[in-house]
């Protein structure tokens, strides 16, 4: 069977005492299995927190968290909200277990797994309040272009699983990246930009912190967008 294009490769980073120490310690409390299965990924969510389990209003998925950073950060300023992160590298894995573990928060869940698989076959339609996709690879050479995330068929089951109402926050320091997002983006009909500027992009919410990615950028002088 011929491999699709992949948006990622699983870079050989190296694992620190801490973050192992957090894979094996908090891995099976906020790490879920991928399981083609599950069809419902936020109702399996409910359904393993039990009668006395936590209730959450909204759920968003996070393509992609890094190191976990701001992950955490959203999570502890948003209690009422399940995120759901997907990430493939490890060392980032065990970072996010990390500082989930120092900060007690339990409104977190992570697959170690393709994103792309994981939302084509684990998640329902209209079942998620929000997406992030935050600094995702930009693929700088156009031969690599066909690597970038955010394509039209992509942004289209992602439009078909949110809930009326739900949002996809996109962000990146590469400007002809942000274009081309943003020209996929106004191109899908299920979607609606709620920019207030003529550009068409948005303001940085309240909720998201400054990255490393984003840090990085601005002290190269890229913009963000």
């Amino acid at each position: 069977f011929p491999r699709g294009v992949r948006s990622f490769v699983v870079r050989a980073g190296r694992t620190t005492t801490g973050q192992a120490r957090a894979l094996t310690e908090l891995g099976p409390r906020y790490v879920l299995p991928y399981d083609a299965a599950t069809t419902d990924l936020v109702a399996a969510c409910a359904h393993a927190a039990g009668a006395g389990g936590p209730k959450y209003t909204q759920t968003v998925l996070e393509i992609g968290f890094g190191m976990g950073q701001a992950t955490a950060h959203i999570a502890a300023l948003r209690p009422d909200t399940l995120f759901i992160g997907c990430e493939v590298h490890e060392p980032g894995v065990g970072a996010l277990l990390k500082l989930l573990g120092e900060q007690q928060l339990a409104n977190v869940r992570i697959l170690q797994h393709d994103a792309v698989q994981v939302l084509q076959d684990m998640v329902a339609p209209a079942s998620l309040h929000g997406v992030h996709i935050f600094f995702p690879d930009p693929w700088h050479k156009k031969r690599h272009h066909k690597r970038r995330l955010i394509q039209p068929p992509l942004v289209r089951k992602l439009a078909e699983r949110l809930a009326p109402g739900g949002y996809l926050h996109c962000a990146t320091d590469w400007q002809p990246y942000a274009e081309q997002i943003l020209q996929v983006l106004l191109a899908e009909p299920l979607l609606h930009n709620t920019s207030p500027h003529d550009h068409g992009y948005a303001d940085k919410p309240h909720y998201r912190p400054l990255t490393k990615f984003e840090n990085r950028g601005l002290r190269l002088g890229h913009g963000v967008w």
